[in-house]
């Protein structure tokens, strides 16, 4: 322990404390991304969610409009076996 002064020690201490220091803030910067990524998930989701539901609500319209043109076309075709006044 000859060669290695107080002063040198204090300056790797300051040095090691500047980096620490980076690697804290590079752990709040990728938390902040980690959060951020999990909101827009979550709003993706909302919105998956909500073109389900409209997609169901549209499919379930065009089930009954098919039924109606189903419940037309018998109608008419049964009306041409009928006898006209």
């Amino acid at each position: 322990m000859d060669g290695i002064s107080p002063d040198l020690i204090y300056e790797i201490l300051r040095k090691m404390q500047g980096d620490i220091a980076s690697l804290k803030e590079n752990g709040r910067e990728q938390r902040q991304d980690r959060i951020s990524v999990r909101s827009h998930l979550h709003l993706l989701e909302g919105e998956m969610n909500n073109l389900r539901a409209s997609m169901s609500s549209l499919h379930d319209r065009l089930d009954r409009i098919e039924n109606r043109l189903e419940l037309r076309e018998l109608a008419e075709a049964q009306a041409r076996f009928e006898p006209h006044p």
